[in-house]
Order: structure tokens, then sequence, then C-alpha cells
């Protein structure tokens, strides 16, 4: 008796793709409250990861990707309004 192949397996790339950009987008968010110079960069390179990875979760990392570029500049902004610190 033969088993018949597994169709449509996903790889367990696919999984970590999806937790980097997961965390991309979570540190992105944080950056905008602390220090955006330090921690969205990081974000953002994670982000691109998850995308070089790709796999079912690309939309994810793109998403992921847009709301790094969508925290960098608000975060900048906000930080030089407010007086905060970048860095």
């Amino acid at each position: 008796m033969s088993v018949p192949p597994a169709v449509g397996r996903d790889r367990p790339a696919d999984a970590v793709a999806g937790f980097l950009a997961a965390a991309a987008i979570f540190i992105s968010l944080m950056g905008l409250a602390y220090r955006p110079a330090r921690l969205v960069p990081v974000a953002i390179l994670l982000a691109l990861v998850a995308a070089g990875i790709g796999g079912r979760n690309a939309r994810l990392a793109q998403l992921a990707v847009a709301v790094g570029a969508a925290s960098f500049a608000v975060g900048m902004a906000v930080a030089v309004l407010t007086g905060h610190p970048l860095y």
C-alpha cells in the first residue's frame, strides 16, 4: 500500500516569514512611541527579510514593509515636533 505524496505542503520557512513580518509590524508600531531612529530600521530590516523569504505570507511581509516605512516617517516627525529624542 502506497501513500500519495503530500500536495500543497507549506515549508517551515513560510512560518518563519510570518513570524518575522508580525514582529516587524509590532516593532514598527512600538517605534512610534519610543525612539523611532533605533527601532524602526530594525523592523524594516526584519520585514525585508520576511519579504525575501516570501511564501504564503508574502502579503503580510508587504504590509510589514509599508507599516515600517509609514512608522519611520510619522515617528520621526512626531519626535521632532514634540522634542523627544530620536535615538
